[in-house]
């Protein structure tokens, strides 16, 4: 039984936008008619996510952990795609991959909605 997130946006044209040029993910729905509040799937791989304006869809601000086996390609293909570093010392996973003291590698993103995808590489 599949376990999928669902994740709060204000824009689903924004919000598709970033996820599908910059972070991968292939839209599966048409959103060429779709004016918000609207829903669509999301498919990286085998995984699967949900996008919503509804309102009474999730929280903004949550976090989504997504497992990967390279951190670091990852960060430098989603930043050849463009993807911007906040550019904030207080929060030096958003950088770029860092080894955590829990034993795997990790870097965060943050969609245009202030919800944050956090790529994680378990360390062998």
């Amino acid at each position: 039984m599949p376990i999928i997130p669902l994740v709060r946006c204000r824009h689903i044209a924004a919000s598709v936008a970033f996820y599908t040029a910059i972070l991968d993910f292939e839209c599966e729905d048409d959103t060429s008619e779709r004016h918000d509040p609207t829903f669509v799937t999301l498919r990286r791989n085998a995984d699967v996510l949900f996008l919503s304006s509804h309102a009474g869809d999730g929280q903004f601000g949550q976090a989504v952990v997504v497992l990967t086996d390279d951190a670091d390609g990852l960060f430098r293909a989603f930043q050849g795609r463009g993807l911007r570093t906040p550019s904030n010392p207080a929060s030096p996973v958003h950088e770029g991959p860092l080894d955590q003291t829990w034993g795997t590698r990790e870097f965060y993103v943050t969609d245009p909605d202030g919800n944050t995808l956090r790529f994680v590489q378990p360390r062998r």
